[in-house]
């Protein structure tokens, strides 16, 4: 039982540090664009964000593969919801995909 409340929180953390780490590109790519100095934003949100991933990676795996491995699937579960919740209004609905032109 300890191993899988492990393994669960190893998975929270996960959604955690992807939340930062995407909802941080997010708002960097909002507030980098109209900046005056837009490669100061993006290089230093960068090595911020990195940092703070992979030294949570780090803590998170303790030396455990599986730990590691559900961090990232949280890591990623994050990224799909931080890209859901800040798409823009218009693309709320659903489109069927185009179909591809081919060469004659």
């Amino acid at each position: 039982m300890n191993e899988t409340l492990t393994l669960v929180l190893a998975s929270v953390a996960g959604g955690v540090l992807g939340a930062i780490f995407f909802g941080g590109l997010w708002w960097t790519v909002s507030k980098g664009a109209s900046s005056r100095r837009p490669a100061l934003w993006f290089f230093g949100s960068l090595l911020l964000r990195m940092s703070i991933a992979l030294a949570g990676f780090y803590v998170v795996a303790g030396g455990h593969w599986e730990r590691l491995l559900l961090c990232l699937l949280g890591f990623v579960v994050a990224r799909l919801v931080v890209t859901w919740l800040t798409r823009p209004p218009g693309e709320n609905q659903i489109r069927p995909a185009r179909e591809a032109g081919h060469a004659s």
